[in-house]
């Protein structure tokens, strides 16, 4: 059956079963289920025997124990530690130890620092992964089949639509935090080992069955104002160390000194000046890529007050250019530490950020976004997963969800890559749908998606150059040549969720002499 991006889904993937009995339907448009989800979940209700008593406990093997753990669970983490987070490595380390198998791992986001967990699905006791991100070794042998069943890939606020929605039922969540009190409640802020916010981690601590925190620095009560609360934990453990902050930032997430890059970086800055809505009070969102992330010096002389986030626009905030930012992630150290001392720094929860199916997400308040891309195709398709060789090694993060909600979407990226067409006929996988992308910048020319007429006259009307799509996709192919067709197996290995849970596209079982 195709969708409507034309992704054929095989009946193997529409035929996973949900938590909740929801059916997956292939998907059908952006807004095809506005108005339509089921009725929320209920949080879990925490009773306690003993409330009175402290939840504190020796180890997490204990707290392992004391939560029920069994075969067939589900455990969650989140992400704000990215290459820096022990916590995912330590806990299931215990699991492992105690014997417990046939777990599925429910992350906000897993990356190369979390290695170890390939060799829990060789063996057979990961038997299902339901995060954002997949990269390192464990994106390796989920694409060579190795996980029992296939792995569910969703964006940011796909996941807590299915958090919320019943989807996905969390038995245990454990949940990183710089600082917690004997009675879990946890910040980000105030530890040896500060994360800035813990914004993917508070659904968790609502809707999970049990609720763990893990600590490298008690604090004493009441530790406030929290971003778990105190009453959806049920243990509190305290360990040596939480993660690295130093490794929070990737190469992806630092300002790029490449002329190419400043160059896309500067014609997507008079692309937004150029709308209607760059205005007094407009909100902006840029990606973690080098490129994405310089936009935001360019904007500077066009600028009055914007919104947004990460290092580069806490500096624009001290100048007086940006009036709140609004955080979910943080991807630097400048700003975690910006988030400690600035009072127009506020932290949101991941629902609040970009839930399709909540009430009031802020990703439908952005005027403009700007992405980075794999690859895109003559459709506006986007692909932020896999690999030119079809390997799983990436993650969708809030880049469909920011894409859907802003009233223009801009995607910059450089024509090629080395031998590799940026800009091709046929994405590998369907990360963000091209009904959601506006605007593609390269550093061979801009074009907007035929749909936004309303773009297309206000960079008329500003001078500003664009040319169809496909003309940049040939000019690539003049470069660097047409790619070889990868060849693939039957056996899907990971379902590409859209943000609401209608299913996007299918990453299948990639032949091995290609790798």
């Amino acid at each position: 059956m195709k969708n409507a991006v034309g992704r054929e889904i095989p009946a193997e993937a529409l035929a996973v079963e949900l938590k909740n009995g929801r059916k997956y339907e292939p998907y059908q448009g952006k807004g095809y289920r506005d108005g339509k989800y089921i009725k929320k979940a209920g949080p879990t209700t925490k009773i306690y025997e003993n409330p009175k008593e402290s939840k504190l406990l020796p180890s997490i093997r204990e707290a392992v124990i004391a939560c029920g753990l069994k075969d067939g669970m589900t455990v969650s983490f989140h992400h704000h530690f990215r290459d820096g987070d022990y916590i995912v490595n330590m806990v299931m380390k215990e699991i492992v130890d105690l014997g417990i198998k046939d777990i599925t791992i429910a992350a906000s986001s897993l990356g190369s620092a979390h290695d170890p967990i390939a060799d829990y699905i060789e063996q057979g006791i990961v038997t299902g992964i339901q995060t954002s991100g997949i990269r390192g070794r464990m994106g390796d042998v989920v694409s060579h089949g190795k996980l029992k069943t296939p792995a569910i890939l969703r964006s940011h606020g796909g996941r807590v639509r299915a958090v919320e929605e019943g989807d996905v039922h969390i038995d245990v969540a454990f949940i990183g935090a710089p600082t917690s009190d004997e009675y879990g409640n946890a910040r980000a802020l105030g530890g040896k080992g500060d994360c800035g916010v813990l914004s993917y981690a508070v659904p968790d601590s609502e809707y999970a069955d049990k609720v763990v925190v893990i600590t490298d620095t008690l604090v004493p009560y009441p530790n406030f104002p929290p971003s778990i609360h105190g009453v959806n934990v049920d243990y509190v453990v305290k360990v040596d160390e939480i993660g690295n902050p130093k490794k929070i930032a990737s190469a992806a997430a630092r300002m790029t000194q490449n002329p190419r890059d400043l160059m896309m970086a500067e014609n997507t800055a008079k692309v937004i000046a150029a709308c209607p809505w760059f205005k007094e009070g407009f909100s902006f969102q840029t990606g973690a890529g080098g490129p994405s992330l310089a936009v935001n010096r360019f904007l500077e002389p066009f600028m009055d007050e914007i919104g947004g986030i990460t290092g580069p626009i806490c500096e624009l905030q001290r100048k007086g250019l940006v009036g709140k930012i609004i955080d979910v992630q943080d991807f630097d150290v400048a700003a975690i530490e910006d988030i400690r001392t600035n009072p127009n720094h506020f932290e949101m929860t991941a629902s609040e950020y970009a839930n399709p199916a909540n009430k009031g997400a802020f990703v439908n308040k952005l005027d403009f976004v700007v992405l980075a891309a794999l690859e895109v195709d003559i459709d506006f398709n986007v692909n932020v997963i896999t690999g030119s060789d079809g390997v799983l090694r990436g993650a969708p993060g809030g880049h469909p969800d920011t894409a859907e909600g802003a009233k223009c979407c801009i995607i910059v990226t450089p024509l090629t890559r080395g031998r590799m067409a940026t800009i091709c006929e046929k994405v590998v996988t369907v990360t963000t749908p091209g009904d959601c992308v506006d605007v593609l910048v390269t550093d061979y020319g801009t074009a907007v998606n035929p749909a936004r007429k309303d773009i297309i006259a206000a960079l008329d009307a500003a001078g500003i150059k664009h040319v169809p799509i496909k003309e940049l996709q040939e000019k690539a192919y003049s470069l660097v040549g047409r790619p070889d067709d990868l060849q693939w197996e039957d056996k899907v290995v990971a379902i590409l969720e859209a943000r609401d849970g209608t299913i996007l596209d299918v990453v299948k079982k990639i032949k091995p002499y290609q790798i």
